[in-house]
């Protein structure tokens, strides 16, 4: 057995919840039940898991949810009627439209219609604008969750090298950006790969940390680090497998691999998933502080 240390989100996860206790028994001595709406298109298998992930947290913890689902052949002008309800519905402080949509609904305009106070995802260009400027209102889940992890298991970013593998709005882009500013805990040098990246082998060699959110299965293998790197896994892939389910979840990076040369890394599942549920319902409990 190696030495590599689990950064296990599951854990991380179970103490965050612990910290928001008061603090929505706070709310609910002021008569406040944090609420979120969740707006769940189609029929996709993997959304279809997310959402009764949320809804089994939520409803654990005595917070508000309700799931509003629409068929897959939904309008966008359907969609987006139902967000305007929901933005003027009080009794929700956050809204989340699961991703993806149908491929016949714009993503964007469904994104910018939520309002930016209830935009718990923190997707909407108004919300992103404000963490590049560094006052972020709501950062979105997943990389919020990956500094928690960070931050939780004492691994400081100051001045140490960062790559980033994958660009996305969810993911890339916002954890770069979280990773460079100048604050506890990170203050990086960042770096972001992507498919247009050539050798990114030569960047991810050089890094301390590498996160990695491509969605490719195991993608970061030993030969692609340097000794001592720490490895978070956004990555959730199904394959196919000889078990009862046909098939098992890999990340991004080939855990057995890695085992050889990395110092930490996150687990899949058990890693940044959990983080990313935990960090949701912590924006939702910050919006409704927010929204008296």
């Amino acid at each position: 057995m190696s030495d590599l240390l689990i950064l296990s989100g599951k854990d991380v996860s179970s103490s965050v919840y612990k910290g928001l206790s008061e603090r929505i028994h706070a709310l609910k001595e002021k008569g406040i039940t944090p609420g979120l709406a969740v707006v769940l298109v189609g029929e996709d298998p993997a959304s279809q898991v997310y959402v009764r992930s949320k809804t089994r947290i939520f409803k654990k913890l005595d917070l508000f949810t309700q799931t509003y689902r629409l068929p897959k052949d939904a309008s966008q002008d359907e969609l987006l009627g139902l967000i305007a309800e929901l933005n003027n519905d009080n009794s929700y402080h956050g809204i989340l439209v699961q991703l993806p949509l149908p491929k016949d609904i714009e993503s964007d305009k469904v994104i910018n219609a939520i309002d930016p106070k209830k935009d718990v995802d923190g997707f909407h260009p108004e919300n992103a604008g404000l963490l590049a400027i560094g006052r972020p209102r709501f950062i979105p889940c997943t990389p919020k969750g990956i500094m928690r992890i960070l931050e939780q298991y004492k691994i400081d970013l100051n001045r140490k090298h960062v790559v980033v593998v994958g660009r996305s709005n969810i993911v890339g882009r916002p954890i770069s950006i979280l990773t460079s500013m100048k604050m506890d805990g990170a203050n990086a040098t960042t770096t972001i790969c992507h498919s247009g990246t050539p050798n990114i082998q030569y960047h991810t060699k050089t890094a301390d940390v590498i996160i990695v959110a491509l969605g490719v299965p195991s993608f970061l293998d030993h030969e692609m680090i340097k000794k001592d790197a720490v490895v978070i896994d956004v990555g959730i892939n199904r394959i196919d497998a000889d078990n009862q389910k046909g098939y098992k979840l890999v990340g991004d990076a080939d855990w057995q691999s890695l085992e050889k040369k990395a110092s930490a890394a996150t687990p899949v599942p058990g890693g940044v998933g959990p983080m990313t549920i935990a960090m949701l319902v912590e924006n939702t409990v910050e919006a409704a502080e927010n929204f008296y």
